[in-house]
């Protein structure tokens, strides 16, 4: 398998505004915590859309899943630096209800 620098950060480096020191591997782990940073928040997307479309018998699997997606995306955020989460929760509308089951006040 052979590891190549993403177009942007390529373009960047040769223009010397980026870190010129970045190995393959520095490149290749940056771009799968991005990777996986947005993946979980789609995953967080399809858990808030089926807990808004739940039946009344499905609600609180519903919730259980929104609530299990939305600790792993926060932590995932969290684990890249991202650590003010106010404006993702304003943004992707997450439930009181769901952060409350976090252990979270919600602040807005």
């Amino acid at each position: 398998m052979s590891l190549r620098m993403p177009r942007d950060l390529a373009r960047l480096s040769r223009s010397g505004l980026a870190a010129d020191n970045l190995s393959a591997i520095e490149v290749e782990t940056m771009a799968e915590t991005a990777s996986s940073l947005g993946w979980q928040g789609r995953k967080v997307e399809k858990a808030l859309a089926a807990l808004s479309s739940a039946t009344e018998d499905r609600y609180p699997d519903a919730l259980n899943a929104a609530g299990d997606a939305v600790w792993a995306f926060l932590v995932q955020r969290e684990l890249c630096g991202l650590r003010d989460h106010r404006l993702i929760i304003r943004e992707m509308g997450i439930p009181d209800i769901v952060l409350k089951r976090l252990g979270a006040a919600p602040k807005r």
